[in-house]
């Protein structure tokens, strides 16, 4: 899904505690129009799925529920934690047992009070596999998950580590150490629902009743989301502005086109044609900051001569040796990305330039051949290599040029596969219907090494339940992420961290290529442009003349 970050990362169970301790479309204009009051118009890209938090996983619905939803914490632009509905997150058991004190007077958007059940039967609802929300496995800590996620589970199955003491209170039981739980605990997964949401899931998909600085009002589908903001918001994130409207394209160069002739008020999806001259256009303001967004492409497993074995791995390690990131960051990307050393991002504490086995990343077209020819010898080649994309975004640069260059180095045939919005590619990643390689790429949901490897590789994250879409399975990186999880303080789990990224730069699941600034660009009636620690922008701060 996707996208967020920190400095002082997670692992430090003890010291998070005492922290929180007491604390297509063109874009056209429908009600509300660019010049309107405060209501700001910004770029969108229609979601994948209704507007379930649990079920929330890309850039098109996330934008859209972090605006609308408020957690137990929030993040600041340096990644670090406050409390927002939570008044206190306290552990014990070495981070096996967690009290959760909640705020009073928190209620949701049809007036209905925000309470432990709205968050405990919220996290139920998600971890169910009946369900089948996409952030399921963000609970896989959390005693009774397993039972969840077997095939003939009851809807209405509950996790059995999850109490609720009173109104304000939830008691929380691990099936292991999780040192990470305080933070992910600001996810898109464990978001409160409303009884109504329980009640009519397809109806509150569609129209939802939040909690957050905002209240939803309505949804054109492939058209625009709006919301105004909510009068009723009690936490960190009050919005500067009167309402947020979404205007969904199929191309970012028409929404760029529409900011440059006054029709949209801002876009933080740069197109590849404006790269090089956004940040020099006088008719806007541009902004170009690092950032901690990942891009990579996913070889699945079950594609033929790509499984999770010696051949798969030799072609996976030539294929990525093929590529020259440097080169293409440079033509392509015009200085809004640099070339990927491992699989976090800068702002990450794990974050290694020193990784052992980290040569794959690197541009070498001999040992490419080498490797590739490694992996004749046990199964000749056969087809072709293809890479899917969504043609509502901006792969299509990146993705032609690294076909180009697995072509002329492997001497095989390579070519760029579009699918034409991100809501047909989305659909048929999470269903597991690739039949090619494909993008891929991670925006932080909560600021930890955690969320960039264990929701991204870790088997529990696989077959549907997290965001492990090529269902890569490694018992040794498990075992990994789990002594991280573990770990009494920051520096020792970042170890184990970055021990399984070693692990990772081996099977290579995914091919890491690039860390992306973050940049965007507005008119200049707007001020207040400001990026939280994965790079995304602060909605709420937006405001114009």
């Amino acid at each position: 899904m996707n996208t967020r970050h920190a400095t002082s990362l997670v692992a430090a169970g003890a010291a998070i505690v005492m922290l929180l301790s007491g604390c297509g479309s063109t874009g056209t204009s429908n009600s509300s129009n660019a010049s309107d009051s405060n209501i700001i118009s910004v770029y969108g890209s229609e979601p994948a799925h209704p507007l379930f938090p649990g079920n929330t996983t890309e850039a098109g619905g996330g934008k859209v529920v972090d605006q609308l939803f408020a957690g137990l914490v929030t993040y600041d632009a340096q990644g670090g934690i406050h409390n927002e509905v939570a008044n206190s997150i306290t552990s014990s058991d070495n981070a096996t047992h967690y009290v959760i004190k909640l705020k009073s007077g928190w209620k949701f958007t049809d007036g209905t009070p925000v309470t432990a059940h709205s968050f405990v039967d919220a996290w139920n609802y998600t971890a169910n596999s009946a369900n089948k929300q996409a952030s399921a496995s963000f609970f896989s800590t959390i005693e009774g998950y397993d039972d969840l996620q077997k095939p003939d589970v009851d809807p209405k199955a509950t996790l059995s580590g999850l109490t609720v003491v009173d109104d304000n209170t939830i008691d929380v039981k691990l099936s292991q150490p999780d040192s990470a739980f305080p933070v992910k605990a600001g996810s898109h997964a464990y978001m409160p629902l409303p009884e109504s949401a329980f009640k009519d899931p397809k109806k509150f998909g569609q129209h939802p009743v939040s909690n957050g600085p905002y209240k939803f009002v309505s949804w054109q589908h492939n058209h625009s989301i709006e919301m105004v903001k909510n009068p009723d918001y009690k936490g960190n994130r009050v919005a500067k502005n009167d309402g947020l409207n979404f205007r969904i394209y199929t191309s970012p160069d028409s929404a760029y086109a529409d900011l440059r002739g006054g029709n949209l008020d801002f876009t933080n999806t740069i197109p590849d044609t404006a790269l090089t001259s956004f940040q020099s256009d006088k008719s806007l303001k541009a902004y170009n900051e690092p950032g901690g967004n990942t891009l990579t492409f996913t070889i699945p497993e079950w594609l033929e001569h790509f499984g999770q074995n010696e051949e798969g791995n030799l072609r996976r390690q030539a294929i990525s040796m093929s590529i020259d990131r440097k080169t293409i960051a440079e033509k392509i990307f015009h200085g809004t990305a640099t070339p990927a050393v491992d699989f976090l991002a800068a702002p990450i504490s794990a974050y290694s330039k020193e990784l052992k086995g980290n040569e794959v990343l690197k541009y070498n077209p001999s040992k490419a051949k080498e490797l590739w020819a490694k992996a004749n010898a046990i199964s000749p080649w056969s087809g072709e290599f293809g890479i899917a994309y969504n043609a509502d975004g901006t792969a299509k640069n990146w993705v032609e040029a690294i076909c180009n260059y697995v072509k002329n180095t492997l001497d095989i045939d390579a070519k760029s596969i579009p699918m034409s919005t991100s809501d047909e590619f989305l659909s048929n990643v999470d269903s597991g219907k690739m039949t090619s390689a494909y993008r891929s790429g991670w925006g932080p949901d909560y600021p930890s090494a955690d969320n960039y490897l264990v929701q991204l590789y870790d088997s529990s994250s696989a077959d549907g339940k997290g965001g492990n879409s090529g269902n890569y399975k490694n018992p040794e990186f498990d075992a990994m992420m789990d002594k991280a999880l573990s770990a009494p303080s920051t520096e020792e789990a970042d170890k184990y961290y970055q021990q399984g990224e070693e692990i990772l730069l081996q099977d290579l699941p995914a091919i890491p290529l690039w860390n992306q600034n973050a940049t965007a660009a507005s008119t200049s009636a707007v001020s207040g442009v400001e990026f939280d620690y994965g790079g995304g922008p602060v909605f709420t701060a937006l405001t114009k003349k």
